[in-house]
């Protein structure tokens, strides 16, 4: 009977799944401002919006998303310039609204970040656990955002330390340097800062934010290479990792949680990830022990579509039980 319930509140593997409820749509006065361009798109199946986008945030008050009683807001960086989307769902129809120099690029990009160019028939259960947690969310899709920076540097932030410290390091950084999100978004929404002033955050600011010198040093390697990670997006999946992988510090597990994102990849998986392979050992055949070979076999019935599988998987809520003290924060800003 695992997995055959859905659990009634969201849980730290839920949540990592991409699980964020967007509050039940309630028209919410804003601030007068010059109206937003807007779109209108009718998705050719069912739609979560929270399922949808909910692994573009990272951690409750990420300052890049925000899922309010109005809608679902995101700030980008775009190649145009910065940019703010907001979008609601309305009798089954999505209604989207932009602003700022990007508000162009982010409408004409609305389809594939709602997971237009996914394909949710080519996925074939193998396992009842699976089954179950899909038949319970029809409306999952893997969204495209088209952009790697805004993906890559949040995800070498969550290199080998806890999704806390990873998420207020993010959190820090992007209110400290990124620029208020265009238009009408609800306070505390940040734009991140371009790769100049990436590049340009002092040491000290790094250490205060909890960032050691190898995360650091990775991401000021990548955003001198911005432009050339960004044309990723148009290549294979192999080719756009072998490109990330060029720049030292970006290994599999990077380049995978980047890249589902960027690109929507279903068949990435987050090789090298500490708790993975066990959730999915556990949830497939019981062994809370497995490792990434292990998973992999594992995972093999579901080759073309293992991201999903194992997305599935950690929604399903089905996790071992614990055994040990959960990993403590690290605060070196306090060194």
């Amino acid at each position: 009977m695992a997995g055959r319930f859905a659990p009634r509140t969201p849980t730290r593997t839920t949540v990592r799944g991409g699980e964020v409820r967007v509050p039940p749509a309630v028209p919410t006065p804003r601030p007068a401002v010059a109206p937003g361009r807007s779109r209108r798109y009718a998705p050719p199946g069912p739609l979560d919006l929270g399922l949808t986008l909910g692994p573009l945030r990272r951690g409750p008050a990420d300052p890049t998303f925000r899922a309010a009683r109005d809608g679902v807001w995101r700030a980008s960086r775009t190649p145009e310039g910065p940019g703010t989307l907001r979008v609601t769902e309305q009798a089954g129809a999505i209604e989207a609204e932009a602003w700022g120099e990007g508000a162009d690029w982010l409408l004409s990009h609305l389809p594939g970040l709602l997971g237009d160019g996914d394909d949710p028939e080519a996925f074939a259960p193998r396992h009842r656990l699976v089954a179950e947690s899909a038949r319970r969310r029809p409306g999952l899709r893997l969204s495209r955002t088209g952009l790697v920076l805004e993906s890559l540097i949040p995800s070498i932030l969550e290199q080998k330390v806890t999704t806390d410290e990873a998420y207020r390091a993010w959190r820090l950084l992007v209110r400290k340097y990124g620029e208020p999100a265009p238009g009408p978004a609800p306070d505390g929404m940040y734009v991140m800062p371009d790769a100049r002033t990436w590049a340009l955050i002092p040491s000290w600011e790094w250490h205060r934010a909890g960032v050691d010198a190898k995360r650091s040093s990775t991401i000021l390697r990548a955003v001198r290479v911005a432009r050339r990670l960004e044309e990723a997006v148009a290549l294979p999946q192999e080719e756009a990792a072998a490109r990330l992988h060029l720049v030292p510090g970006i290994g599999p597990w990077t380049s995978a949680e980047t890249l589902q994102r960027a690109m929507g990849a279903p068949d990435l998986v987050s090789v090298g990830d500490l708790h993975l392979p066990g959730i999915v050992g556990y949830a497939l055949a019981g062994d809370r022990t497995a490792d990434d070979a292990a998973m992999l076999e594992l995972l093999a019935p579901y080759v073309g579509q293992r991201h999903r599988a194992t997305r599935l998987i950690l929604l399903s809520g089905r996790t071992p039980p614990r055994r040990a003290p959960r990993m403590s924060p690290r605060d070196i800003g306090a060194l």
